[in-house]
């Protein structure tokens, strides 16, 4: 399990849970996500969640590592006939073979492919913005690229005054698949955050109004918890009818439009830019072996992508730079 789920108190405290990788996100974290908001939404003892992150940071991203190996693996086990290779369905677009034949810059790029894997994965993410209850998360250290969906999918942000957050993969790899960046922060900021790709600290989060509030760091649970238990204590039907009430000028607005647009553009063909990924076989993209398209990932991603900064290590201070991805 990489997300942990308990409730108490009416309360129920949902943390994403692979601090070795800065909570970079995997097919496995998304589902497991979704089935935690599930179950907060059918347990009648629960009034509001909280989304938080364990470890340094909250989330670096998707991990680009483990979607690599996973890659790297299908197109061996494609080369020896598939031995080893278990679910999903062979052939569909959440198969790692389809996505690595998706990626071979010497195929045609079907971006309907990348749109029915996306669009699974955005439905984990959205489950926190349709959630029946309130979604509160909780960011320190990190919230960049692809762990963004997840907070903005929240109903309220608190953020550390010195945590970070932004969508660096702006700048070289595609579009957030929500498309909530607008609906947040307005059109004029979310111009000037993704035709830059930098990102805010929390304190800056709160000027602008994505943050509810943006305590110092040692400060930053003490004041969370405050909140929730002062929603906890409304009856969860009137919750329930005051987020309902909220979220349909949001859908009057067209969301669920703009991120099916969005998530057919989400990203460009990494071949596009140079980078080669797995191929039926092995015989073109990343070499075989999880060390070595480890490796290969690494050297093909630009600064950007490995963080926020130069700083030693790559972006964040103490984010896993080989996470943080779009």
């Amino acid at each position: 399990m990489v997300v942990r789920y308990e409730a108490r108190d009416r309360i129920a405290r949902i943390t994403l849970d692979r601090p070795e990788r800065g909570n970079a996100i995997t097919a496995e974290m998304i589902g497991e996500l979704a089935a935690c908001v599930e179950r907060a939404d059918l347990d009648p003892e629960v009034h509001v969640l909280l989304l938080a992150g364990s470890g340094p940071g909250f989330c670096g991203g998707y991990d680009l590592v483990e979607s690599a190996e996973g890659m790297g693996r299908a197109a061996e086990q494609a080369g020896d006939g598939g031995q080893g290779s278990v679910a999903p369905p062979a052939g569909s677009p959440i198969d790692p073979a389809v996505i690595a034949a998706n990626h071979d810059p010497g195929r045609a790029w079907d971006p309907m492919v990348d749109y029915a894997m996306m669009g699974r994965n955005v439905r984990g993410f959205m489950s926190l913005f349709h959630c029946g209850k309130p979604v509160v998360c909780r960011v320190h250290g990190f919230c960049v690229a692809g762990g963004t969906d997840m907070a903005l999918c929240s109903d309220l942000l608190v953020i550390a005054s010195d945590a970070k957050i932004g969508y660096p993969p702006a700048r070289v790899w595609g579009s957030p698949t929500t498309a909530l960046w607008a609906l947040r922060v307005g059109d004029q900021r979310a111009k000037r955050l993704l035709f830059t790709g930098d990102s805010l600290s929390g304190a800056e989060a709160a000027e602008w109004g994505l943050a509810i509030e943006a305590p110092e760091p040692e400060q930053l649970v003490e004041r969370t918890e405050v909140l929730l238990e002062r929603i906890a204590r409304v009856p969860v039907n009137q919750l329930m009818m005051m987020k309902l009430l909220v979220n349909q000028s949001v859908y009057a607005q067209g969301l669920h439009a703009a991120g099916a647009r969005h998530r057919l553009r989400r990203h460009h063909p990494p071949h596009a830019r140079g980078i080669r990924l797995p191929a039926a076989g092995g015989r073109s993209g990343l070499p075989r072996g999880g060390a070595r398209a480890r490796r290969a990932l690494r050297r093909s991603r630009p600064l950007e992508l490995q963080g926020l900064s130069s700083a030693p290590g790559g972006g964040v201070q103490g984010s896993p730079r080989c996470c943080v991805g779009g």
